[in-house]
């Protein structure tokens, strides 16, 4: 195998340094599901915890380890016994361990000198060897150390036995140019692997473990959506993605697999994924633009750089006062309308003069919208119906709803509780459409029309399926409840739509 065709090896640290992120605080269920997910991913190492923080923190990891996945499962610990024995203990394959080298850190952190540094990294190394597990020395803040010391500590992590060594950008200050340099530099003293740990403090990590691997470094060190202490780490689909599409190298990662794994991280740790994010945010392969449009339906690559379904995603578009006639007819096809070419131009001059005055028009606005200049009279499809539902809450009890539903004639009846009235509803609804898969609530927003207690509300919705197809839906009323049923149907039904042309198995 060519160093060209070497695959680079991913080393992912969201179960570690992903948590740290603030906010973020995982129970030992959501760890191991996390861990399958990796796993299934095609992660090289993952990094399941540092062992030493807490009790917890250590049942994690153990229960990691017994799971017996095909990933290499690693644990942190700093350069002392106690640390190495804690991560020894949960039989994981690995041991990063590090110590800062940063003469700021090493004066006002550690309180230390180089030498007490240098061999308190070798006796650690050295220990950890004895007892049989691979080695992946850090010197923390490596990116603003000395290069000299930098190079020393790195050749004596080699002769003590260390099987890789990792250059962390602690605080994310390098640049791609200075990484390149310095991965150059080290490879001049060091004979194994070398890994990256990029911080993105400037919006650089990505950039910079992407000129590291370039210089020769065989490891990411990522998180999957870029989790992480401060402004987070180098994203994984980032990283991925470019390496594959735009560096031409290869990883061991199914990259169909990433919006999945994407949109878990996203559900168990809250973190919600800003619009534009890179590869896996909700805009990532929408179009507006009727320029964008025409181009992307004629010839996808007039405007993606990639295929979505490289990341298992599905583009889509957006009807709004940039939307031409192309994008406006493909809309209205996969929601299983038909309008001539007069309609059409009609229903486009509309949809512009409502994005002229600010409106967001979603899936359910466009169809009434093409309903109406079409002069159909006749109600909206639906495949599923409701019937009746009714919600159970109160100070003492945990809200739960009850959903009555036809699909295909057939009646369907599901029952979930959840944090309040609305949320037992919505998981009442997907549970009793769970015959058609998962269909996931991505986005719920409630805007007040008019005022007082009695208030006209609008709930706005958008819901996606495991194959990436999504759907916008709004429903107004006094009652929030019945209006956010109302909305979720509604945007399930859209969903339902626009795949039966590719699923025979959905009713007519």
């Amino acid at each position: 195998m060519s160093n060209n065709d070497e695959k680079i090896r991913i080393f992912d640290t969201t179960l570690r340094d992903g948590e740290q992120t603030p906010g973020v605080s995982l129970t030992r269920e959501n760890k191991l599901q996390i861990a399958k997910q990796l796993d299934r991913l095609g992660v090289d190492i993952i990094e399941a915890g540092f062992p030493i923080t807490s009790k917890g923190e250590k049942e994690s990891v153990k229960l990691i380890t017994k799971e017996k996945l095909n990933a290499e499962i690693c644990a942190l610990a700093r350069t002392s016994k106690k640390d190495i024995d804690e991560a020894l203990d949960c039989n994981v394959d690995s041991i990063h361990t590090f110590i800062a080298t940063s003469d700021l850190h090493l004066k006002h952190k550690l309180k230390i000198k180089r030498e007490e540094a240098l061999e308190k990294a070798v006796e650690a190394i050295e220990y950890c060897k004895s007892h049989g597990v691979i080695v992946e020395f850090s010197a923390e803040d490596a990116t603003r150390s000395d290069i000299s010391f930098l190079k020393e500590i790195f050749n004596a992590a080699c002769d003590a036995g260390a099987d890789r060594v990792d250059i962390p950008d602690t605080v994310g200050v390098i640049t791609p140019e200075a990484m390149f340099k310095l991965v150059t530099e080290i490879k001049t003293v060091v004979n194994i692997p070398i890994s990256l740990h990029c911080h993105d403090d400037f919006g650089l990590a990505v950039a910079n473990t992407l000129a590291g691997i370039n210089a020769g470094a065989k490891t990411a060190h990522v998180a999957v959506n870029g989790l992480g202490e401060r402004a987070g780490n180098a994203s994984l689909e980032e990283f991925v993605m470019s390496l594959y599409s735009l560096h031409r190298k290869k990883t061991n990662i199914k990259t169909q697999l990433i919006y999945e794994t994407s949109k878990l991280i996203s559900r168990i740790t809250g973190i919600a994924l800003p619009p534009n994010k890179a590869i896996v945010g909700d805009n990532a392969f929408g179009h507006e633009s009727g320029i964008h449009t025409h181009g992307v339906l004629t010839m996808p690559m007039t405007y993606e750089p990639m295929a979505p379904e490289l990341v298992g995603r599905r583009r889509w578009i957006q009807a709004g006062k940039h939307a031409g006639g192309h994008g406006i007819s493909a809309q209205l096809k996969e929601l299983g309308i038909d309008v001539s070419k007069n309609q059409l131009s009609d229903i486009v001059a509309k949809v512009k003069e409502l994005g002229d005055k600010g409106k967001r028009l979603s899936d359910s606005d466009l169809s009434a919208l093409a309903r109406a200049v079409a002069g159909q009279t006749s109600l909206e499809e639906k495949i599923v119906k409701l019937q009746d539902f009714s919600i159970m809450t109160g100070l003492r009890m945990v809200p739960t709803a009850s959903v009555r539903v036809t699909i295909d004639n057939k009646i369907f009846v599901a029952s979930k509780t959840g944090v309040g009235p609305v949320d037992s509803a919505m998981k009442a609804l997907q549970k009793a459409t769970a015959s058609f898969g998962e269909i996931m609530l991505n986005e719920y927003r409630l805007e007040s029309i008019t005022g007082g207690s009695d208030a006209l509300a609008e709930v706005r919705i958008k819901v996606e399926d495991s194959e990436g197809v999504s759907a916008s839906a709004s429903a107004a009323g006094e009652d929030i409840v019945v209006a956010s049923v109302e909305a979720m149907l509604d945007g399930i039904n859209k969903v339902l739509i626009k795949r039966r042309n590719m699923d025979s198995k959905i009713p007519k």
